[in-house]
């Protein structure tokens, strides 16, 4: 029934919608024209609500398009900031290992060691030390034990153990070092032991009389054969002083020139110089600048001349 029902309703629909484009063909008026045009208000009206009730369902799609478009291009951008700041990175990497390497060559030219540069991958306590770092060369490119190790400040420690591809480096801060070393500018050498600090050595003097300034810089002493310490290595300057001359112990506690917390390049020196660079190692301090005296102020006397220039002598008569 219903089927027959919307058969009819729709044949109806035809035979009037085929009426209504005969009569607009024909330019028809009268009564259909005014029928045609209240209808076309009504369908027109229609229209409107229609289209104010569905289009924001339909920009519903055109949004959801879009917002897949943005949303690839969004995943764009994300990816390239982050390739431009792993690249941001990686420069700043690559210039501080530049920079330490070429402070590296400078120490090894100016000591004239011949080294091989390494560097560290690896930190922490190995075998009955405490402080090591493991460095990226071994045997197989000519590292044996007890070789000093260096970076562009100055001593670190020395090798106290080879593999065939690494190293362990034990630092010099570690409580079981024990290092030959000279104030620079003078013959006075003592003894350097680590304490376990990184930012603190002890420095007992052979010497209880020798004179110890705040500020002075040491140098390693040297080893037969360089080993396990080259000579003339910058290692720390002296920030305090324990005792006075006379005592029988004396310690200074020595700051060291290299951090060993950020530790990255270094060199081991395979072979020691000819002979000892002494001091010439060491960076050059800036020179104190001495203030040049003030002139004094040249009095004037009551008849008004300059003490510094001679009165006229008066006229014979």
């Amino acid at each position: 029934m219903f089927q027959r029902r919307a058969r009819v309703v729709i044949a109806v629909l035809i035979v009037v919608s085929l009426t209504f484009a005969i009569l607009d063909l024909r330019g028809g008026k009268g009564p259909f024209a005014t029928f045609r045009s209240v209808v076309g208000t009504a369908l027109g009206g229609i229209e409107r609500a229609g289209a104010t009730v569905f289009s924001p369902v339909l920009a519903v799609g055109d949004w959801w398009g879009t917002w897949g478009d943005q949303r690839d291009t969004i995943s764009a951008l994300q990816a390239q900031n982050q390739a431009l700041s792993d690249l941001v990175h990686r420069s700043a990497e690559d210039r501080a290992r530049a920079d330490a390497l070429d402070g590296l060559l400078r120490v090894a030219g100016a000591g004239r060691y011949r080294i091989t540069p390494a560097e560290v991958i690896a930190v922490g306590p190995e075998q009955e030390f405490s402080w090591t770092v493991t460095i990226d060369i071994g045997t197989q490119d000519g590292i044996e034990r007890d070789m000093s190790v260096i970076n562009a400040d100055g001593l670190i420690g020395r090798i106290a153990a080879v593999h065939r591809t690494t190293s362990t480096v034990v630092l010099i801060v570690d409580p079981s070092m024990s290092v030959g070393a000279r104030i620079a500018g003078s013959e006075e050498v003592g003894i350097l032991s680590g304490t376990g600090d990184q930012n603190s050595l002890e420095f007992q003097m052979l010497d209880p009389l020798a004179n110890v300034e705040i500020g002075a810089a040491l140098v390693t002493f040297g080893s037969k054969n360089g080993k396990p310490y080259a000579p003339g290595i910058p290692i720390g300057e002296v920030t305090q002083v324990r005792g006075t001359a006379g005592q029988l112990t004396r310690v200074a506690t020595i700051k060291p020139f290299a951090r060993m917390s950020a530790l990255s390049v270094v060199g081991v020196v395979v072979r020691p110089p000819r002979t000892d660079p002494r001091d010439s190692v060491l960076p050059d301090r800036p020179k104190a600048v001495t203030p040049s005296p003030t002139p004094m102020p040249s009095s004037t006397s009551a008849a008004g001349w300059s003490d510094a220039t001679p009165a006229p002598s008066p006229k014979a008569s």
